[in-house]
C-alpha cells in the first residue's frame, strides 16, 4: 500500500515538473516575430450577416476611417450596396 502511495506521488512530481520545463522551453521560442503558442489569428462578426470567421480569411473594407471585416465578398458587397442607398 505504502508503495503505491509513494510510486503516485513520484509520479505526480514527474508529471508537475515536465509541464513546467516544457513552458518554460517553448515560451522562448518564436515563430514568425511571435512566441511559440501565441494565437495569430482573431475571429471576427461579419456586420453584415453575423457569422463569425477568421481575420485571416476575410475581406476587409475601410469606411469613414474605420476598418471592416467580412466573411465573403458577396456580404462586403451587400453591406456597401444597403449603405449607399442610405
Amino acid at each position: 500500500m505504502r508503495l503505491l502511495i509513494l510510486m503516485g506521488i513520484v509520479y505526480l512530481c514527474y508529471r508537475f515538473l515536465k509541464s513546467w520545463i516544457l513552458k518554460e522551453k517553448s515560451s522562448h521560442q518564436t515563430v514568425s516575430d511571435k512566441k511559440a503558442g501565441e494565437i495569430d489569428n482573431v475571429m471576427d462578426k461579419d456586420p453584415y450577416c453575423g457569422v463569425y470567421f477568421a481575420r485571416k480569411d476575410g475581406v476587409d473594407l475601410k469606411i469613414d476611417g474605420q476598418e471592416l471585416y467580412f466573411c465573403s465578398q458577396e456580404c462586403r458587397d451587400k453591406f456597401v450596396e444597403k449603405h449607399s442607398k442610405k
